[in-house]
């Protein structure tokens, strides 16, 4: 039994343009943020564990927090 699916022509026209969109899925400015907020979720989900340590995820979420205000002081500075 073969189906088939019909897709609405103007839903394949914003697919496509969303997979070609400059800051689309193929580019690194839509991976960096969706990677990020990974790593933010983990962070929450590990408030809960207090028996164990994990220095690599502490050492991202410092270095991030880090680079995060220096650019949030350089815009502060800025205006």
């Amino acid at each position: 039994m073969l189906l088939y699916l019909h897709i609405p022509n103007d839903f394949s026209n914003k697919l496509l343009a969303f997979w070609n969109h400059p800051a689309g899925p193929k580019t690194i400015h839509f991976w960096a943020p969706t990677f990020k907020w990974g790593i933010s979720i983990v962070n929450i989900a590990d408030f809960s564990n207090y028996n164990m340590k994990n220095w690599n995820l502490f050492s991202v979420n410092f270095a991030m927090a880090r680079t995060g205000l220096y650019q949030l002081s350089r815009k502060i500075k800025q205006n």
